[in-house]
């Protein structure tokens, strides 16, 4: 048995009819840029995430550069990202001539904490950057209070948790990406809402920020050839917006797919002392963008390589943290320990996951996972 990452084949061909007649629709229009299903599709994620505004973009990384964008920073300025995620968080701090702090992550969550935040601020700071990793939330209630405290701004980082759900401690919930000043995504398509390309899309409850953004997401313009700000060209095409009308649908079914995965994972998991199945915070709902584990001992690489020689494709996120990248030195100040994230970047490795994932598959895998370790 083969296993791949991710399986979307079989999850195109489950919803191909619609897709096909969605994507048949647009060609048919001609409207491929700007077109109506764009419009359609930002009010119907409006709806789903219960914020004001989305402003859809050509991918996530443009969704972060085009926030930073829109904040007023000065070259110099300071903005707070773990150092255990994927480059771009950081990647477009740099681009905008501002400084990326890294800071480092909750053992448990693999995210940044109010604790790791409040010991990076200083007087330079003007942002805070939390990214909701491998599906959970960061705890973004104290957060909040941090930012407001020192009158920072917060965009989140939302790519791999869309459709999660952060928890107050008074009970109320509210979905992930819309309790920052500005939340962006990313609907690459292994993601839990993903196009068959690249796409984006930036939320916000601000008015002004929102009118900002959509400017600088389009050239700038006010309106035609009227140009307020320098922008970006960074416009979700009408196809993609077409087939994620029809995949919005089923994000919660997609989620709860996910999620029953992972119980089964972890059913199957829970007696081998050397690893660490996921942790799911009382704070946030868990909708798997990735089923991570912690390998004790050191031994992560030696099961990456017997999982891969068995047929099951297996990852590790992220094998070098930002802090360590030969593109960040001249930002990482001498002597920074983060050993939290050293830590995991030796020991995770991610399982298959996805919405196909059958309970035959998840077997499979575990049975492997079981048998390197007691062969060893």
């Amino acid at each position: 048995m083969k296993i791949e990452m991710v399986d979307l084949k079989t999850q195109y061909k489950k919803i191909k009819d619609e897709i096909d007649r969605a994507v048949l629709d647009c060609i048919a229009s001609a409207a491929f840029i700007n077109g109506p299903q764009v419009e359609t599709f930002a009010e119907n994620l409006r709806e789903y995430l219960k914020v004001k505004h989305v402003i859809p973009c050509a991918n996530g990384t443009d969704a972060l550069q085009i926030a930073l964008m829109a904040l007023d920073l000065e070259p110099g300025d300071e903005i707070i990202v773990p150092a255990f995620t994927f480059i771009a968080t950081a990647e477009v701090v740099a681009l905008l001539r501002l400084k990326p702090v890294m800071v480092d992550v909750d053992p448990q969550t693999f995210n940044i904490t109010a604790e790791t935040v409040q010991s990076a601020i200083t007087a330079k700071t003007r942002a805070i950057i939390p990214v909701h990793l491998f599906g959970q939330c960061c705890d973004m209630e104290p957060i909040m209070q941090i930012a407001e405290k020192h009158g920072l701004y917060v965009i989140e980082d939302n790519a791999q948790s869309i459709g999660a759900e952060y928890i107050y401690s008074d009970g109320r919930r509210q979905k992930a990406g819309t309790i920052g000043h500005i939340g962006t995504t990313s609907f690459f398509p292994s993601k839990n809402l993903g196009c068959y390309g690249d796409g984006g899309a930036i939320f916000t409850n601000d008015d002004k920020l929102a009118e900002k953004m959509r400017m600088i997401a389009n050239h700038g313009q006010s309106r035609r050839y009227y140009h307020d700000y320098i922008g970006v060209n960074s416009r979700l095409d009408s196809i993609q917006a077409a087939i994620l009308n029809v995949k919005l649908k089923y994000l919660d079914q997609y989620c709860k797919a996910r999620c029953s995965a992972a119980d089964l994972y972890d059913e199957a998991l829970a007696d081998i002392e050397h690893i660490k199945t996921p942790f799911r915070a009382a704070f946030s709902t868990h909708v798997f963008h990735q089923y991570t584990l912690q390998v004790k001992n050191g031994r992560r690489d030696e099961l990456f390589d017997y999982l891969q020689s068995e047929g099951i494709a297996v990852m590790k996120y992220y094998p070098l943290p930002l802090n360590r990248q030969k593109a960040f030195q001249k930002f990482v100040p001498e002597g920074l320990k983060l050993p939290v994230t050293e830590m995991l970047c030796q020991s995770v490795i991610s399982l298959p996951m996805h919405t196909e994932l059958t309970k035959e598959k998840i077997e499979f895998i575990t049975e492997k996972v079981r048998a390197f370790f007691l062969k060893s």
